[in-house]
């Protein structure tokens, strides 16, 4: 079903995943993995790091990192085609303003207020001046969740691009993979052999974790071409009618939900299960760390995809109708986006004396992040001006 031009389902996904987003940051102050660094809170795990900590939350958080942002640069690249058909001038220049503007408004002016506790908590004072200094040079401008709108940005302009000279082939891979609506385990084995071959060699030639990045033009090195990768997927799915292909009523891809839904949860579940037998057989030297980190990946990668297609196909089968709740959601997530770290971080702030267990401390921050993001955003997009940016 589609509403106003939208596809309905889709919108719903984006706004769920950003629901999850909220929610990640909301988790990463309590989990028993998160650890602080006064010299350069950036170097932390997390801005705010409390001494409350629950390993629930991080099953929770491990959970959305392995896929949520993949999901959503795959959702970002499926209207990249409708947009550019009106015009490649008019596309850049709409991405310009919904992108790069907010992009730069996060991270002058939204990342600085959202920053300002986790300086409170390495220094133990709040001038503003060495704030600022601090911010800028030690801390090396942290980006925060903008970082995701700047690298659309960038990969909206590589494809913008390439488009004219790759249209052609664009169009024969988007019938390729849309003729694979009635192959499930095919479809399956395009995602998993895109995220091991883009993932695998970036992830062990520069490590999980690193970040690059000249001021807040920050990414993380080890998952950009997955992104990309993602990205264009979702580019060549949106290639045709999103009702005629593989997204289409009458895919076999979502005659199963249930079947998506438990192997997401089963293969999420063998990651964590075999973390401690591969540390184990790697200080009994039965495997090397190459080996045990191509093995965990491996099945990692795998995690990724399924979570993907799981999540993809259960809003189809079931967010397929409009509401009013779901469509305020996707109408205002971009917003809640942009401006929730600022609450996350305040809140977490506020709650570092609070003896509250760590999941009350993660419920109260989310639904105060949350709520208050979304009703802020509401109110902002009453603006006429503010509308062209989100």
């Amino acid at each position: 079903m589609k509403n106003n031009s939208r596809t309905v389902w889709i919108d719903y996904l984006r706004g769920f995943i950003t629901l999850l987003v909220v929610a990640h940051h909301s988790s990463l102050a309590y989990t028993t993995f998160a650890s602080f660094d006064k010299a350069a809170y950036s170097n932390s795990t997390h801005p705010i790091v409390d001494r409350y900590r629950w390993v629930g939350l991080d099953i929770f958080e491990d959970f959305n990192d392995i896929f949520f942002m993949s999901l959503m640069f795959l959702i970002s690249g499926i209207f990249v085609i409708k947009g550019l058909n009106r015009g490649t001038k008019l596309y850049l220049k709409e991405r310009f303003y919904r992108l790069f503007i907010p992009f730069l408004i996060g991270v002058c002016i939204l990342m600085v207020i959202a920053h300002y506790p986790a300086f409170l908590l390495a220094y133990g004072k709040g001038d503003l001046k060495d704030y600022l200094v601090d911010f800028f040079t030690i801390e090396s401008w942290p980006v925060g969740p903008p970082w995701f709108i700047w690298v659309l940005f960038a990969f909206n302009i590589i494809i913008t691009i390439l488009y004219p000279y790759l249209k052609h082939s664009i169009t024969t891979l988007s019938l390729k993979i849309n003729n694979l609506k009635n192959s499930p385990l095919k479809v399956l084995l395009v995602f998993y052999s895109l995220t091991w071959i883009l993932y695998l060699p970036m992830m062990l030639s520069f490590g999980s974790g690193t970040w690059k990045g000249i001021g807040p033009f920050d990414f993380q090195v080890s998952r950009i071409l997955l992104y990309f990768g993602y990205f264009s997927l979702g580019v060549i799915i949106g290639g045709i009618k999103i009702e005629e292909g593989l997204f289409g009523d009458t895919s076999e891809l979502f005659r199963k939900p249930i079947l998506w839904i438990l192997g997401c949860i089963s293969v999420y579940a063998i990651v964590k299960v075999i973390e401690l037998p591969l540390e184990t057989m790697i200080s009994r030297n039965i495997l090397t760390i190459f080996q045990a980190t191509l093995l965990y990946r491996s099945v990692w990668t795998f995690s990724c995809s399924l979570s993907c297609l799981a999540f993809l196909v259960l809003f189809k089968r079931l967010f397929n109708h409009p509401t009013d709740w779901w469509q305020s959601l996707s109408s205002n997530a971009y917003g809640i986006y942009l401006i929730h770290y600022i609450f996350v971080l305040w809140c977490q702030y506020e709650l570092l004396d609070a003896n509250i267990p760590a999941f009350g401390k993660f419920m109260i921050t989310f639904c105060i992040s949350f709520s208050v993001s979304w009703y802020i955003t509401f109110l902002f997009r009453k603006l006429k001006f503010v509308q062209r940016y989100l």
